[in-house]
């Protein structure tokens, strides 16, 4: 019976469709500009300094290397051939200490992010790792947000398109309740049981005690079970003064969100106390159209909307003198997303 009502709760909600059924109404919209481009990989151009602007394949490390170093956690950088103890030396040098995030520097929908407590856990994820990762001290503030920004080239000030609230997959324990039965008594958590099990095993048998909670994914990631909500009314022009001063100062950045954890919403305002846990570019969705009070409609409403704003900032910069990535160059993106999304699915 859990089954089917999983099934329904997913069919009646349509931020649960799988993206390619959600995006369908959306290749027309991106056929439009791509004829008028004379390109389907116009996207490149949003963001010059951004490995393929930030759509596909861009590496994380990279991004964070051209944010100025205040207002990112500490990162070290992981890869393929690197030894165990090269790594976890890295680590003391930079002055990371448990717990930590470790996640794919080519990430997707949250895939293989994990947080790690001790040596073991780090060791663990070193070796079922077939891909370069990060290694990120966990910043412990309790709240997180996605900010759309957008702004086009030449323009000094650009704009806040869209905000989103996230909550974390927290249960409530009541003292007799294990955390997997706490998780299944929700639907948004009990779809996420596959991923939780294999990140805590038996740990999911632990019974909480009365009132304690516990976050069993710090992280605000849709799909790997937070909720969204619409935040977008919180655009005041004090945020977007701070944003705007923050993204300014990232090389030719004129697309995308940004994910901040924050403490309070007045530190934030001002920029004050906060962490950008990573700058996406132009393959950022408006995450805002999670919310689930949404309509399906309202999201395909403003995916388009932003489709145009990542066009035209595109066709600035073309015009500007950054080239549009070659055809073969964007087949050969594809397949190697292909790749790599495979690679992060069997971890």
């Amino acid at each position: 019976m859990k089954k089917i009502s999983l099934l329904i709760h997913k069919i009646t909600h349509w931020e649960y469709w799988p993206f390619g059924i959600v995006y369908i109404p959306m290749h027309f919209v991106w056929f439009y500009y791509s004829f008028r481009a004379r390109s389907f990989f116009f996207f490149n151009a949003a963001n010059p300094s951004i490995r393929n602007g930030g759509f596909l394949m861009e590496s994380k490390k990279e991004i964070y290397d051209i944010i100025p170093a205040q207002f990112y956690p500490k990162t070290i950088l992981v890869t393929l051939g690197n030894a165990f103890e090269t790594a976890k030396e890295s680590c003391i040098k930079a002055g990371l200490h448990y717990p930590l995030i470790a996640k794919p520097d080519i990430g997707m929908r949250g895939m293989a992010v994990q947080k790690l407590e001790s040596d073991s856990d780090l060791l663990a994820y070193f070796h079922k790792a077939n891909f370069n990762f990060l290694i990120q001290e966990f910043v412990d503030l309790p709240n997180e947000v996605g900010i759309f920004y957008v702004r086009n080239p030449g323009q000094s000030k650009g704009k806040i398109t869209g905000i989103v609230a996230k909550e974390y997959l927290i249960v409530t324990g009541d003292g007799k309740s294990s955390l997997k039965n706490l998780v299944e008594s929700n639907p948004r958590y009990h779809l996420q049981l596959g991923a939780l099990a294999k990140m805590y095993g038996e740990k999911l048998l632990n019974v909480p005690a009365r009132g304690e909670m516990v976050n069993l994914v710090p992280y605000g990631n849709h799909a790997r079970g937070s909720r969204f909500i619409n935040a977008t009314h919180l655009a005041t022009e004090q945020l977007t003064d701070t944003i705007n001063r923050l993204c300014t100062q990232v090389p030719h950045f004129y697309y995308g969100r940004l994910d901040i954890k924050y403490d309070t919403w007045d530190e934030l305002e001002i920029g004050r106390n906060i962490s950008i846990i990573e700058l996406n570019g132009a393959g950022s969705e408006p995450t805002h159209i999670y919310d689930p009070g949404q309509s399906i409609f309202t999201a395909w409403k403003e995916i388009s909307r932003h489709f145009g704003m990542l066009f035209r900032i595109s066709m600035i910069n073309y015009r500007n003198g950054f080239p549009f990535l070659k055809f073969r160059e964007g087949l050969e993106m594809f397949r190697q997303n292909s790749r790599h999304v495979r690679k992060l699915e069997s971890f």
